[in-house]
């Protein structure tokens, strides 16, 4: 019984959709010629202007990882850190040798005034006042060094809190929890989400078309979404491979679920073409067919299959073939389906 009540009111409001789709008239676009940018295509890779790994300036064991791959960081935040114990012993033998230096500074430097007193009233003689200034310079000299120690040793113990260049994303980690590094040892790698751009290879045939500063439209299939770009760079050099040129695309900044190593397309600007266009949303795909709904002068709608070209930022889609100028789609394929088998009854 709860079955069939199901089965009737799923049939009730079938019937109900279908009434209101068929009430409501179909908007219908004109198939129009315009004239249109024409437009070169090539495939590109989403990388990050800035992207930098951070590697061990001191040896030793790792201490604390903080982050790991997808977290944000601030810039100056620490991001991982490596025992202090023989950094902290080194800095304080500096220190001490600092210190030591010092004292026996101050003891020349009297020296060197006594000697100097002495002299003037000739108690000594003129080698015995050379020796003390020597001695004065030497102390000097070793005292500068000292303190230069004790600065490197100070430098060293903070590379123990190894800190983030910039604000940004973990995109890998390469340390483990208490593994032994050594100086030049990779850490981590991160890159700043807010400055991207696009890397396109083009064939050097190509170059003369797209011109020294091309316009270019990135295309983010996955996102359904153009981007219009920042800034373009023509890279001065080919590859002697492949004999094609990198062509470097800067997007807008804070592009969001744009994200290094994303599949793009890069549409470079040629020249103006007139096409047939007609809007995306009045396209049916079913398996392999493709079709548009065409309304006639009674405003029925009957299936037709086309054969389309690209699609650009407006939305709209280039038709190849299967309507003519004049003719009239409907914008909304589903809905013009209902209301072609309502028509059929």
């Amino acid at each position: 019984m709860k079955r069939n009540l199901g089965w009737v009111f799923g049939l009730a409001a079938g019937l109900w959709a279908t009434a209101v789709y068929a009430a409501e008239p179909l908007a219908t676009a004109p198939v129009q010629v315009r004239e249109v940018e024409q437009t070169y295509s090539i495939d590109g890779v989403v990388e990050a202007t800035r992207q930098s790994t951070v590697s061990a300036q001191i040896s030793g064991r790792v201490k604390g990882i903080f982050f790991d791959v997808g977290d944000r960081v601030s810039k100056g935040q620490i991001i991982l850190k490596i025992d202090e114990s023989e950094a902290n012993q080194a800095l304080a033998g500096s220190r001490a040798q600092l210190s030591q230096a010092e004292a026996a500074l101050q003891n020349a430097r009297l020296n060197y005034e006594r000697a100097k007193q002495l002299f003037e009233q000739k108690f000594i003689s003129q080698a015995a006042l050379d020796k003390a200034k020597s001695d004065f310079e030497m102390a000097n000299a070793q005292a500068a060094a000292s303190e230069a120690g004790a600065q490197q040793s100070a430098l060293a113990q903070s590379y123990t809190s190894v800190m983030a260049p910039y604000a940004g994303v973990v995109a890998a980690r390469m340390v483990e929890m208490g593994e032994m590094v050594t100086v030049g040892k990779p850490l981590m790698t991160g890159f700043d989400p807010s400055q991207l751009r696009v890397i396109a290879n083009v064939p050097q045939d190509k170059l003369k078309d797209i011109g020294s500063r091309p316009s270019v439209t990135v295309e983010v299939p996955s996102l359904s979404r153009w981007i219009k770009a920042a800034s373009v760079t023509v890279q001065p050099s080919a590859d002697v491979r492949t004999h094609s040129t990198q062509v470097r695309v800067d997007l807008p900044s804070n592009q969001a679920s744009v994200y290094p190593g994303m599949f793009v397309r890069t549409h470079f600007v040629v020249g103006k073409v007139n096409k047939l266009l007609i809007p995306a949303s009045a396209v049916l795909r079913r398996s392999e067919v493709v079709a548009v709904y065409v309304v006639d002068d009674k405003d029925v709608p009957h299936l037709r299959q086309v054969r389309l070209g690209e699609a650009n930022e407006q939305n709209e889609i280039e038709v190849l073939a299967g309507l003519n100028v004049g003719e009239r789609v409907a914008r909304e394929a589903v809905k013009a389906g209902m209301v072609a088998a309502e028509s059929k009854r």
